[in-house]
């Protein structure tokens, strides 16, 4: 008989899985550390649910006045005609829209007191004032840790009308065998344009997303710490992807401005780490020079280079270069090989075209020991 153990903590595809089956119904609040992508749900779960509308609320910017105002209709009451007082509810809710509605209340744990109890019969009964949400309208929200010491806090009544969940911070999700965890940030990285560098450094330092509520991390420089003051920019799966854009942009900021602006996104010991990564970019072989010459093109020398080089490959790779691609790769030791291929398959947007390329259908079935 398997143990269960309550308490345990979600992933973010568990927590979205958890909404799109029960959120109907329940209104489910994830708890968790900040950064790590508990607002990205949202996106997520727009694409499972295309014929939905979607609300995204902001709890920390409302007041009791952007939720409804008060009109006067006449109606007809013992014979009289009386005037009574309505409430029209604000648009941001989308209860006009007369289809099925997916409502996030975000940071509801820092929201004024007053708010929170407006948004308790929204939580448990999808309705404000006198309107009701479409049926199969989903409600959730997201919170932080109490731990993280940002003010989030629900009291017990509002508790009590919802369900509270623990999300996990993302790991790196980079296995010593090549492959990359399902899910993991590092799945999401490949699957979502992030820099080639970037990835490759935090395959490099996967401490980089490691968790404060971690004992064996209070040491650890590069992540969010309530208990160390004075602790500005941190690692965590938004700033990277911040960190992401600005890497893309360092041909025109130039090194220099760069590690100022990536000092001030994910904090300066981690910028300074990725400066290397930077340095190897500039020395590879570009992706139209590998792809006219794939015989001939040098390939790079140290292990940060090929790791670069493979990610980058991943996220540019299309079906006119895949031959070229394969024809350069075979001349890579084999571990990298099998880092773009565990990878290659499990991309929702490079999986079909990899399984339709002859050469690596070859390069699979020849090295099935690889899988």
């Amino acid at each position: 008989m398997s143990t269960i153990t309550f308490g345990s903590t979600l992933s973010l595809d568990q927590f979205k899985t958890a909404i799109a089956t029960a959120g109907d119904q329940v209104t489910i609040i994830g708890e968790g550390e900040p950064g790590i992508g508990k607002s990205a749900v949202m996106g997520s779960l727009s694409r499972l649910f295309p014929n939905h509308e979607h609300a995204y609320i902001d709890c920390t910017l409302l007041d009791l006045g952007d939720f409804a105002l008060p009109y006067t209709e006449v109606v007809e009451a013992t014979g009289l005609n009386m005037r009574v007082t309505k409430f029209a509810p604000n648009a941001r809710f989308k209860f006009q829209s007369g289809k099925p509605v997916i409502v996030m209340l975000d940071e509801i744990g820092k929201a004024m007191k007053s708010v929170k109890n407006v948004l308790l019969t929204l939580m448990l009964e999808h309705r404000i004032g006198d309107m009701q949400l479409p049926k199969g309208s989903i409600v959730f929200g997201t919170t932080n840790l109490a731990s993280d010491g940002v003010g989030d806090m629900l009291e017990a009544h509002a508790r009590n009308r919802v369900c509270f969940v623990k999300v996990r911070k993302p790991h790196a999700g980079f296995n010593a065998d090549g492959s990359i965890d399902s899910d993991s940030w590092g799945a999401w990285a490949l699957e979502n344009d992030i820099a080639p560098e970037i990835i490759a450094g935090v395959r490099q330092y996967p401490q980089f997303l490691e968790s404060y509520t971690n004992p064996a991390q209070k040491e650890n420089p590069y992540i969010f710490n309530p208990l160390r003051a004075g602790s500005a920019a941190f690692v965590t799966p938004r700033s990277l992807e911040k960190a992401s854009h600005i890497a893309k942009k360092r041909h025109v900021l130039g090194n220099e401005m760069t590690l100022s602006l990536l000092a001030g996104t994910i904090g300066e010991s981690a910028a300074r780490d990725l400066e290397a990564f930077f340095t190897v970019v500039d020395k590879l072989a570009s992706w139209e020079v590998i792809i006219r010459d794939p015989e001939n093109t040098k390939l790079p020398e140290d292990t940060i280079a090929k790791c670069i080089q493979v990610f980058s490959a991943i996220t540019r790779v299309d079906k006119d270069s895949f031959d070229q691609w394969m024809t350069y790769l075979d001349r890579m030791d084999k571990e990298w090989q099998a880092l773009f291929a565990r990878s290659i398959v499990k991309s929702s947007t490079k999986s079909s075209i990899a399984v339709k390329n002859k050469r690596f259908v070859k390069w699979a079935t020849d090295n099935q020991w690889l899988f």
